[in-house]
């Protein structure tokens, strides 16, 4: 395993992060303990999630994964072995079963507070922002358009201000963003540096071969300011294993599960995606594993979010970590986002 450090720390992170977002929906407490387990023996030393989790969020299964997360710590009773990253959620229709008060100084606290009540510790290694409050152009949105009367007002230094408070208390240990601008990240980090306030350290958003967005004005923030990219959606949604090739949509996978989660399916995503399946086999690879290592070689990248439903999943996902593709490939990989540059926002 590849490891690095959360940047402006000495925490040691591996380059792969196990994502749990499918935990208590698509797969069962005892299939999340197995991944666990088996990533943890792999040397991944990165655990992520959020109060939201599992995805498609909805009341009845709000906060599972967390619960079968702490579950996990309760029975090895290895929690200082896992750096643990989770998130509180944004405001929106989407949310609105868990609270409707956005970032908050109380919706704070008692976010955490729940967090670390069912995760079974009384630390979070990197609690982060789900996304931003403000309109802003987050989850495939391009375009900016300004809203008339938006009821948000700033409160940036109002939420560095609550995180200090948490970071003193021991709660917290360090604190990132997810979903979240060029503009927003450097408010924070410009705020955190005018008024003494804690830095926002990660940044979780979309990037994969399908969605390189982050390279425009993001790309430079991270490597100006060591603000460390955490790769979610690194196979897109699982086109990038190539089983949605020829128009399948095999049993139990998310798409015949979910089929609006369709972020990664356009009409170009999938020509792309034939693109790069023959670069991959013309090189001796595995789709899946020649897209995850494009993105944990990227030099902005501080780890890799992976996610997987079976083991089979898991163990080639996690294996992409001892990959380093050739100069070669990378020259290949850039004549088709040449051709489909934006394919999946």
């Amino acid at each position: 395993m590849k490891y690095t450090t959360l940047p402006h720390s000495d925490v040691r992170v591996s380059k792969i992060c196990l994502g749990t977002m499918t935990w208590g929906n698509q797969n069962t407490q005892a299939e999340g303990f197995e991944q666990m387990d088996y990533s943890l023996s792999e040397g991944v030393n990165f655990f992520d999630t959020a109060e939201l989790y599992p995805v498609p969020a909805n009341a009845d299964t709000y906060a599972e994964t967390e619960r079968i997360i702490g579950n996990w710590f309760a029975s090895r009773n290895n929690r200082e072995q896992v750096v643990l990253a989770t998130k509180i959620a944004g405001p929106g229709a989407y949310t609105a079963h868990i609270r409707s008060t956005g970032f908050s100084p109380e919706s704070i606290h008692q976010a955490l507070d729940g967090s670390l009540q069912r995760l079974k510790t009384d630390y979070i290694d990197l609690y982060q922002l789900h996304w931003p409050e403000r309109n802003s152009n987050f989850f495939g949105t391009l375009g900016y358009v300004p809203q008339e009367n938006e009821e948000w007002k700033e409160n940036f230094e109002e939420i560095l201000h609550t995180l200090y408070q948490c970071i003193k208390a021991g709660k917290i240990r360090h604190i990132g963003l997810s979903n979240e601008s060029p503009w927003g990240a450097m408010k924070y980090i410009a705020l955190s540096e005018f008024k003494n306030l804690p830095r926002m350290k990660t940044i979780q958003n979309p990037y994969s071969l399908l969605n390189r967005k982050f390279e425009v004005g993001n790309a430079e923030v991270a490597h100006r300011e060591q603000l460390g990219l955490l790769a979610y959606s690194p196979m897109a949604f699982g086109v990038l294993s190539g089983k949605y090739r020829g128009g399948k949509r095999p049993k139990n996978s998310r798409l015949q599960l979910f089929p609006r989660m369709a972020r990664y399916n356009s009409e170009e995503s999938l020509q792309a995606t034939e693109l790069y399946a023959a670069i991959a086999e013309k090189h001796g690879l595995s789709l899946a594993q020649m897209s995850l290592a494009f993105v944990t070689d990227q030099p902005f990248v501080t780890s890799n979010i992976i996610g997987a439903t079976t083991m089979p999943q898991l163990k080639e996902n996690i294996a992409s970590a001892a990959l380093t593709l050739s100069d070669d490939i990378f020259e290949e990989i850039d004549l088709v986002q040449k051709q489909f540059s934006n394919p999946a926002p």
